[in-house]
């Protein structure tokens, strides 16, 4: 099972960074320039930590379904991931638009980009760690 958990994790991470890329890097990218007075330059931006984060998010994710879901399947995962993803979305789309001054927009994005995000990584963890 330890074997299982490692690879889920390492695939869990490259997909999270990978549809990161993809959502904030490409999708996102001309509403992060019109809001540029929200964000650090790119030049003072922590890419290291922030793969710190997303590491430390993924070991998390995978471990609580790991040990908190009893009956694991493809199934299982993507239910999974897609609670897990309303939860983050909500959080990290709305929450976020309550304190601080994005566009709509952005937070529906955010949400968007979250809960499709966990959905997949409850795939690939439900795909990985079956019984």
């Amino acid at each position: 099972m330890a074997k299982r958990i490692i690879w889920a994790v390492v695939a869990v991470f490259i997909a999270w960074s990978i549809l990161d890329f993809i959502l904030h890097g490409l999708l996102l990218r001309s509403t992060y320039e019109a809001t540029a007075n929200l964000w650090r330059p790119m030049d003072q931006m922590n890419m290291p930590l922030m793969y710190f984060v997303t590491l430390v998010f993924t070991v998390c994710f995978v471990l609580i379904y790991g040990l908190l879901v009893g009956q694991k399947s493809l199934a299982s995962g993507i239910r999974f991931g897609a609670l897990f993803g309303l939860a983050t979305g909500i959080s990290m789309g709305f929450g976020s638009y309550s304190y601080m001054p994005i566009p709509l927009t952005l937070a529906w994005s955010w949400f968007l980009g979250s809960w499709i995000e966990a959905i997949t990584a409850g795939a690939i963890v439900g795909a990985i760690l079956k019984s």
